[in-house]
Parts: structure tokens; C-alpha cells; sequence
């Protein structure tokens, strides 16, 4: 389908909330634009995408979402230049890897142009949201779940597809304590830990709760088998440089394949930052703190971009990352936002203009 023939219908709001929103104090996600995007899956096929004003859903108890949960999400960001224009950052990454959630979840794939021109059609309407402030952005959620009903457990035959926006202004996560997870598994071996699929993030937050509750902010997750190999940190990707060499594992039916984390990849290989791709040990790193050659470790994703780790705990110790004053962190990190904000070149082609 040509792209420039998709009519997304509008439904323009009657009065807009903007004038109630204190653009100076925005917190992460919690502040709602006037519109949202939304497109139902009926009879075998996508329906045409329609922007409407934000407001509540409805659905029925026996909705599949409830009971099977059924659904996937993605993450991703709008951004003000200094003369206005709206960028997006890779967005075609997220719409491929929203289809390859909905893959795993029984859920049916989204056209590449429903994503895409339902996407810039939002953006285009709620284009006063996107804040301009240093730092800020307008954060973009894309969607699906199982609106189908039965208490049968099979998938559904009914899907809503949505993207809603919060503004938000600039995440500043600090440096965080970590705890290295030996007990509970965020996921498995042919499970969908690779997929965003909403229960992951779900079955994150007891043993998150439990190591906040010894002082850390975070869990690094480790395999599910031995628990021998670091993995993620929370909810995002993690790195870890050694001397001066960046290392991060591969991605499998366990890790996601993070875009920030695939940017990072990239941009260090572009800087000739030393870069290992594969599996690296809780030991390794334990002994590498020991001798004084683990010199960073980072999480990475949408939100933050880069996010930094002070200290992890393992087995009741505490070890303590050193305070650098030219960290590969804050180096990929201002190299990433400069392409993200029009700032720098954009030499990758990772900027899309809306």
C-alpha cells in the first residue's frame, strides 16, 4: 500500500487540557495529550486507524486481556529541534518489533503504514504536547491487546491496537544501586522474554520490590538455568566495560533487543570503542571489581537512554563502580541525544522527520 494514500480519520478533541499542564514540572508518563490513536482488529482484518480524543476504553469482563494477557507494548519518543520540527528516532524499529511481539502473542501483525502514518497523524495533532525544554520529550506508547471475549484459553479474535503520549520532561535517573538477582528469573528459554509482552514486565516487579526493600533500586537479571550469566538491569539492556573494552550479551528468546542498545553498539564501533557481543559472567565481573579493571556498568533504554550503576550487590557484598570523569555512559548517551534532538550529524540515517 502507497503510504500516501492511508486517510487516518480524525476526531478532533472539542477543548484541549494543554493550558492545565505545567510544562516546567513534568513527571515520567503521567500527564495525557488530547488525542490518541486507535484501530480495532475485527473479522480477520486491521480496520482503518482513527485519532480520537484520549478517554477511557471499554471492555467487557469476559475480554481476553484479563485472563490471558494477551498484550504487547512499545516505547519510543518525539522531539523538538531548536526550530520546531518533530523527529522521531528509529522509529521503524519499534514497528518491526512490535510485530515480532505480536508474533509470539498469537496476536495479529500491524501494517507497517497503520503504525507509521497513524503515528505522524497523532504527532501532527498534538504537535503543541511535544515539550521544548532541555532534556524533555514527548514519550509515545504503542499497544495491542486482547479485546475478544471467552474464558476459553485460546487467543482472541478481537484486538485494539493504541498509541497514547505523555509529555515528559527531562529523565534524570541518577546513578542507582543494583542487586544481582540469583533466585527469581525474569525469563526462560523459549519463553518471550524477547518479546515486550506486558506479563514480563508484570513478573518484574515482586523480586524488584523485594530489593528495594534491602536498599537497591534495581535487579540485574541473570539466566534462569544457573543464574551464572548477567543479563539485563531491570527493564533495560546492560553493558558493562572492562578496561577499556564495552561488552553486553546477545540477544536470544531471553534478552530484548533493545534499540538504544543496538544504537550504542553502533555509535561505539563508530568512535572505536573496543565492543564484545556475548556472554559475560557474574564471576567475571565480581573479579574484574576486585582487581580494579570493571570500570562502568550501564543500563540502556528508551526512557533514560543511559543509566548509569553506582554499585551492585551480590552474595551480601557490595562493590562499587569508580567515579569517572569521561565515561563511555555519558559520552554514547550525548552522542545518541544530539541525533535525537538535530543537534549533530546523523551519519546511521536514524532521524525521521514528521
Amino acid at each position: 500500500m502507497d503510504t500516501t494514500t492511508l486517510k487516518v480519520l480524525v476526531e478532533q478533541a472539542e477543548t484541549s487540557k494543554i493550558g492545565q499542564v505545567d510544562f516546567d514540572n513534568l513527571s515520567f508518563g503521567n500527564v495525557f495529550t488530547d488525542h490518541m490513536l486507535v484501530c480495532d482488529y475485527r473479522n480477520g482484518v486491521w480496520e482503518m486507524p482513527k485519532v480520537v480524543p484520549y478517554q477511557p476504553i471499554s471492555l467487557e469482563p469476559s475480554a481476553k486481556i484479563f485472563h490471558y494477557g494477551q498484550s504487547i507494548f512499545e516505547g519510543m519518543k518525539a522531539y523538538k529541534d531548536t526550530d520546531g520540527a518533530t523527529w522521531l528516532f528509529r522509529p521503524l524499529e519499534n514497528q518491526k518489533r512490535l510485530n515480532i511481539s505480536a508474533h509470539r502473542m498469537a496476536i495479529p501483525e500491524l501494517p507497517e503504514e497503520y503504525f507509521m502514518e497513524g503515528l505522524k497523524t497523532l504527532l501532527r495533532i498534538d504537535e503543541q504536547w511535544i515539550p521544548t525544554a532541555e532534556g524533555s520529550s514527548l514519550y509515545i506508547r504503542p499497544f495491542m491487546l486482547a479485546s475478544g471475549t471467552g474464558f476459553h484459553a485460546s487467543p482472541a479474535n478481537e484486538f485494539k491496537f493504541i498509541i497514547a503520549c505523555a509529555p515528559s520532561g527531562s529523565y534524570f535517573s541518577g546513578k542507582v544501586k543494583v542487586l544481582i538477582e540469583e533466585k527469581y528469573s525474569r525469563s526462560a528459554n523459549g519463553g518471550v522474554g524477547f518479546a515486550k509482552a506486558g506479563g514480563n514486565y508484570a513478573g518484574q516487579f515482586y523480586p524488584t520490590k523485594l530489593a528495594n526493600e534491602k536498599g537497591y533500586q534495581q535487579v540485574i537479571w541473570t539466566d534462569d538455568n544457573n543464574h551464572e550469566y548477567i543479563e539485563e538491569a531491570g527493564a533495560m539492556n546492560i553493558f558493562i566495560r572492562i578496561n577499556d573494552t564495552l561488552i553486553t550479551g546477545p540477544t536470544s528468546d531471553r534478552i530484548l533487543d533493545g534499540i538504544t542498545r543496538k544504537s550504542i553498539l553502533d555509535i561505539a564501533k563508530d568512535e572505536g570503542i573496543p565492543v564484545e557481543v556475548r556472554k559475560i559472567t557474574v564471576n567475571e565481573v565480581v573479579e574484574a571489581s576486585k582487581s580494579g579493571t570493571l570500570k562502568e556498568m550501564f543500563g540502556a533504554g528508551t526512557a533514560a537512554v543511559v543509566s548509569p550503576i553506582a554499585s551492585f550487590g551480590y552474595r551480601d557484598v557490595d562493590y562499587d563502580l569508580p567515579e569517572l570523569s569521561n565515561s563511555y555512559a555519558a559520552r554514547l548517551k550525548k552522542r545518541i541525544t544530539d541525533i535525537q534532538y538535530n543537534k549533530a550529524e546523523d551519519k546511521f540515517g536514524w532521524r525521521h522527520r514528521v
